[in-house]
């Protein structure tokens, strides 16, 4: 069975505008898990503009909730997730000024780096994931780097697919990269901007093993309920819909 990882920061990101207690977090993320998601998936960025400190403490603390902390290479925010020990660790780059995420990792600029991260979380029994963009050579240098799981880029090609434009390359692209990831011992986890289009043209790779989903999901969950939304989403990356 293919696992959805619903990604709650923006259940925050509407709390903070009100600077207030509600909609909390750490509610959402029990009733996500209730209503049928595999695992969890917060980021606390350097800026804190969504998930705080103590979200991440809270959410971790649930009982056989599986969560998937996202953070970026900061010597300080790496500290604290060896701190609170999320059941895993997705590393992603980061950039102050961007609305989200624009790409995957930079491996070749920060190997070392992201090597030593690696090999402290795994010391902590922490599943480890790397955010990358669906390139042959990123996947060779995860390998080289000794993480548990890629996540795929899919921002592009939800754009495309959006679009209305052809996305043919980018899934070939995506689809090799789950391939030869596979092949290598490593797991396929697909994130960004996922809706239920690209979610379902996906969800025919055998490769992917997993799908972190969030914006939209939040989005449609407005309209007809959290709940609602990830019983599609389930439905459609298991093929029931």
């Amino acid at each position: 069975m293919k696992r959805l990882g619903v990604n709650i920061d923006h259940i925050a990101t509407l709390r903070n505008a009100r600077g207030e207690f509600h909609p909390d977090p750490f509610y959402a993320a029990k009733f996500a898990k209730k209503a049928g998601a595999d695992s969890i998936t917060i980021h606390l960025r350097e800026d804190r503009r969504h998930i705080k400190d103590f979200d991440v403490k809270k959410i971790c603390s649930i009982k056989k909730l599986l969560v998937n902390l996202e953070i970026s290479t900061n010597p300080k925010i790496v500290k604290i997730a060896l701190k609170i020990k999320p059941d895993f660790v997705c590393i992603v780059p980061e950039n102050r000024k961007e609305i989200t995420t624009e790409g995957g990792l930079n491996l070749k600029k920060n190997k070392f780096k992201i090597k030593s991260i690696i090999k402290r979380l795994k010391k902590n029994d922490i599943r480890t994931s790397l955010f990358i963009n669906p390139s042959v050579d990123d996947i060779q240098i995860s390998k080289e780097l000794n993480t548990d799981c890629i996540e795929i880029h899919t921002g592009h090609l939800s754009n495309l697919v959006k679009s209305k434009k052809k996305y043919s390359n980018e899934l070939k692209k995506i689809l090799k990269c789950s391939i030869l990831a596979n092949q290598l011992g490593i797991e396929v986890h697909a994130g960004h901007g996922l809706d239920y289009k690209t979610t379902r043209i996906l969800s025919k790779f055998k490769t992917i093993e997993e799908f972190n989903i969030g914006h939209y999901l939040i989005g449609e969950s407005i309209f007809f309920g959290l709940k609602k939304v990830i019983k599609n989403f389930k439905s459609i990356i298991n093929k029931k819909k």
